[in-house]
């Protein structure tokens, strides 16, 4: 994605919140109520762009790395189909050490197969073992080529999700290695950690991109479980691709809104390091309470009873639980929350 796309995506969104926040009260004049319609009218068209752009988006995306994975994933249980043995990898056995093994072997290989094709011997020798790796959540395995392939596990509270595959190579043992292709989301830096750490320190690389996607897929799998629960409660809701910003609202109140912002340090994050909940008394004109004082009019300020609060009950318990549990402990202590702020 471009980044003239994110940022059309970050001002649409922004536009859209600032758009939903603006108050009116009852008995304005006509012009006023022509706004509203003007304002309703732009919200459609801003959220028609980011539901197009978010579908064109998922199939330019999807046949070709459907095509990648397939053919990647068929290789892979040939690889391992094809294994004498299976290794499970714990702690410090998996080192650089064990990957620099991993390495000559494929090389190995691919020249015992480069030399028998050449003097036309048998292949069969027991030599070479064909060995699958597994470390954790990833599967690491012996590719034809001189390739290693790397399959990454992911999964969220015990069930499994998806698949993902690193294909490495490198033209002699002594060179550096480089990603060959991959089925990794495009909008996780892969290429980013290839160039910091693929070529001084490949395990790391390993293990990074492992964490990038099981981070990935909590944070995605942890707004789809709150959605299923309590959708009926949300309002519009906003996410980055890669569920590292989240914005969405509360509306299932008569007598507030609440909005709340979600960011993360980084993409290897499932919990929210910058946290802003705000809860917004709505005026007359939306759930028939008093109108807006005339004496207040036209000067700028909002009366004491209109003016958005922060809930800080509600950013603690979403810097430290998942983003349903945080949702039922904010709607469960919202009630005695809002008397203390906005006492009748």
């Amino acid at each position: 994605m471009s980044i003239t796309s994110i940022l059309t995506i970050v001002w649409v969104t922004k536009t859209l919140n600032m758009v939903d926040q603006h108050p009116y009260s009852m008995g304005e004049p006509e012009f006023i109520q022509d706004e509203d319609i003007r304002i309703d009218t732009t919200k459609a068209r801003f959220r028609n762009v980011i539901k197009r752009h978010a579908e064109l988006t998922e199939r330019l995306s999807r046949d070709s790395d459907k095509m990648v994975f397939e053919r990647l994933q068929k290789e892979f249980e040939a690889a391992r189909a094809s294994q004498t043995q299976e290794i499970s990898l714990e702690g410090e056995d998996w080192n650089d050490g064990l990957l620099a093994t991993i390495r000559e072997r494929v090389h190995m290989e691919a020249d015992r197969k480069a030399t028998a094709g050449d003097s036309n011997i048998e292949l069969d020798s027991p030599f070479l073992e064909k060995i699958t790796y597994r470390v954790g959540s990833k599967v690491i395995c012996c590719l034809e080529c001189a390739r290693i392939g790397i399959q990454y596990e992911t999964s969220f509270a015990g069930e499994p999700c998806e698949l993902y595959h690193c294909v490495l190579e490198s033209k002699s043992f002594l060179e550096k290695m480089t990603v060959l292709e991959h089925t990794i989301p495009f909008f996780l830096p892969i290429r980013e950690a290839e160039n910091d750490l693929l070529s001084s320190n490949a395990m790391k690389f390993i293990d990074h991109v492992g964490e990038l996607l099981q981070a990935y897929v909590d944070r995605r799998e942890q707004v789809r479980l709150m959605k299923d629960i309590y959708g009926n409660q949300i309002g519009d809701l906003y996410h980055s691709l890669p569920y590292h910003m989240i914005e969405f609202v509360l509306e299932d109140f008569e007598c507030t809104r609440i909005t709340i912002s979600l960011k993360y340090a980084d993409l290897v994050s499932v919990l929210p390091t910058r946290v802003r909940v705000m809860a917004w008394p709505l005026n007359s004109s939306q759930k028939g309470l008093a109108a807006v004082p005339m004496s207040r009019k036209g000067t700028g300020e909002l009366p004491n009873h209109l003016i958005p609060t922060r809930l800080s009950y509600a950013e603690d318990a979403l810097r430290t639980l998942s983003l349903p549990e945080a949702f039922a402990e904010i709607v469960l202590n919202f009630p005695h929350e809002l008397q203390q702020i906005f006492p009748l």
